[in-house]
């Protein structure tokens, strides 16, 4: 394997360029950014992990005037353009921010990130306090930074702050500023899962308002988020406004890896034998006309593979992706959506209507916003006409969703199927454990198909499925379940213990063939506790009653026996 240095969690471009590590050229993003010079603001969305930080980073230090960045860009795709490096290349004023970590369990902890924010702008641009050319008014604001961080700011100065800052910075240059905002929609996401999101939305619409609208000092904006806010809840009156989502294609290659790029990549780390696995785990997004892999998976496993020999794809997005918002959005839908999540879990596609004006307050309104939710945040991507069963038509306004690869069918394997176990389990299961304990094994097979019915499964029904159901059927009801337990002369699968009562149940799984075979296997399972002696040690401990249950399981159908029927 070569030896390459790989960046991880570091999306600051001058770094990744000073020191050496691996980079793809995604400098066409400039090119492809000024052809439309008139344009004022620029919002880019995709999904969390696709680079837009890192590109963001490559565009202020393109641009901003401080600095001399033609030694970091050498190489690279738009230094060939002598013309628009001449024009653009630290030409101009930038005012970069991230918003990416204002959160906070209430509003005002989240007014205080964002006035710690304000205040490292403010140091970072110091020099505009001396600056002869600015105006004392500006000047005197600089000297109370103290009071930003003492929290002393009001709401409508914090409103304001940006736009006096970009003030102070055309007053200082004498040209109008470019202005980059990352993650934009962080703060409201925040918001919205801990319930303060009307007043994070008036304030964020504040802030934008007064840089974005008929603001003479700002040459354009360019801002990258996961979600398309509607424009009338956050954008208002912004004018020469375009957009650019996962389902447009101007800005498609400079957001993720393409095929060619993952190819070169595996054959300078020498991994070319990788390429069907890195296919397989890590690719199947399809934005706009192009398949997309998600870079942040992509590097991590190559940084794996090269420093630690490690072989098998990992599943690295699921911990740094924000996933609240689809579980805030499970928890609260009363959709029955159930099959759907099936019949994708299953490797086929669905087809939906999808909205990309979305926002975060009425997320959970409709089944329409959790497929556009889960498809603009990378969890479902569009499926290509060609790759539709031959036949199948789409309705105006419908688009095909699948999940992407592997690592996305694994977590919602983890997440979404963990989901529907907990809705389950936590129905009301008295009846269950009536019948449990009275040995009626007729109602437990009714009870227990009817639950099987409303969970949800991903269609390879592996013993561990059902043993996984059952297990958290029987858990937190105030009894002791222990699982593949030592018992006798073998491990049975789930036993339950009522030590209050002296009793306890012996329940061994077996997956039949068809539903023919159930009844067969039921007896298999029960001979089995009994050859085993499973139940011998629970009655030599003191328990006065074992019941003994042989369970069979066919897909969503379920056949209980007990001993007495055997």
């Amino acid at each position: 394997m070569k030896d390459m240095s790989v960046p991880i969690g570091n999306s600051d471009f001058r770094s990744i360029r000073e020191e050496g590590y691996y980079y793809i050229d995604k400098t066409g993003l400039i090119g492809e950014l000024l052809q439309t010079e008139g344009t004022k603001v620029t919002l880019i969305t995709r999904p969390r992990r696709f680079g837009k930080s890192l590109g963001m980073s490559m565009l202020a230090h393109f641009f901003d005037i401080r600095e001399d960045s033609r030694k970091l860009f050498e190489g690279l795709k738009v230094s060939e353009n002598k013309e628009l490096c001449e024009k653009w290349q630290n030409r101009y004023p930038v005012l970069f921010l991230s918003f990416k970590d204002i959160a906070g369990l209430d509003f005002d902890g989240a007014k205080d990130m964002l006035r710690s924010r304000i205040f490292e702008l403010c140091m970072e641009h110091s020099y505009l306090e001396k600056s002869e050319k600015v105006s004392q008014y500006a000047r005197t604001f600089f000297s109370q930074m103290s009071d930003i961080v003492n929290g002393k700011m009001t709401d409508a100065q914090l409103k304001t702050s940006i736009s006096l800052i970009m003030q102070m910075m055309q007053a200082h240059y004498g040209k109008q500023v470019i202005l980059l905002i990352d993650e934009y929609d962080v703060p409201v996401a925040k918001a919205n899962i801990n319930g303060y999101y009307e007043q994070m939305i008036d304030l964020i619409r504040g802030i934008l308002s007064t840089v974005l609208k008929d603001n003479t000092v700002l040459k354009f904006a360019v801002l990258t988020g996961c979600l398309k806010i509607t424009k009338e809840s956050i954008f208002t009156g912004t004018n020469n406004f375009i957009t650019d989502t996962i389902s447009d294609r101007r800005y498609n290659e400079y957001f993720g890896f393409t095929q060619k790029e993952v190819e070169k990549l595996l054959r300078d780390a020498e991994m070319e034998n990788k390429l069907e696995l890195v296919q397989q785990w890590y690719d199947g997004y399809h934005f706009g006309d192009l398949d997309i892999y998600c870079p942040w998976d992509v590097l991590n496993y190559v940084k794996k593979v090269l420093e630690q020999g490690v072989e098998k794809p990992e599943n690295f997005w699921e911990h740094t992706s924000d996933n609240a918002v689809v579980e805030q959005f499970l928890e609260k839908t009363n959709f029955d959506v159930t099959e759907k999540f099936e019949t994708l879990l299953s490797g086929n596609y669905i087809k939906e209507t999808i909205s990309e004006n979305l926002t975060y307050n009425f997320l959970t309104s409709s089944e329409e916003n959790l497929w556009s939710l889960l498809h603009m945040t990378g969890y479902l991507t569009k499926v290509k006409p060609e790759d539709m069963e031959t036949g199948d038509e789409l309705e105006e306004g419908q688009t095909a969703l699948r999940i992407p690869n592997a690592e996305v069918t694994d977590i919602f394997r983890k997440s979404v199927v963990e989901w529907f176990h907990k809705k389950v389990v936590g129905s009301d299961r008295r009846e269950l454990f009536s019948a449990l304990w009275n040995g009626d094994a007729e109602r437990l097979t009714e009870l227990l198909s009817d639950l099987l019915f409303d969970t949800i499964s991903f269609h390879d029904y592996a013993e561990s499925f059902y043993h996984a159901f059952v297990t958290g059927l029987v858990a937190s009801a105030g009894y002791i379940v222990e699982s593949n337990y030592e018992n006798g002369l073998g491990r049975s699968d789930i036993v339950v213990k009522d030590r209050r009562n002296r009793r306890a149940a012996v329940i061994e799984a077996k997956i039949a063939a068809d539903e023919n075979t159930m009844e067969k296997e039921c007896k298999k399972a029960l001979l089995q506790i009994e050859e085993k002696q499973y139940a011998r040690k629970l009655e030599r401990s003191g328990f006065r009653k074992v019941i003994r249950y042989g369970v069979a399981f066919y897909k969503k159908e379920c056949l209980v026996k007990t001993e007495e029927q055997h």
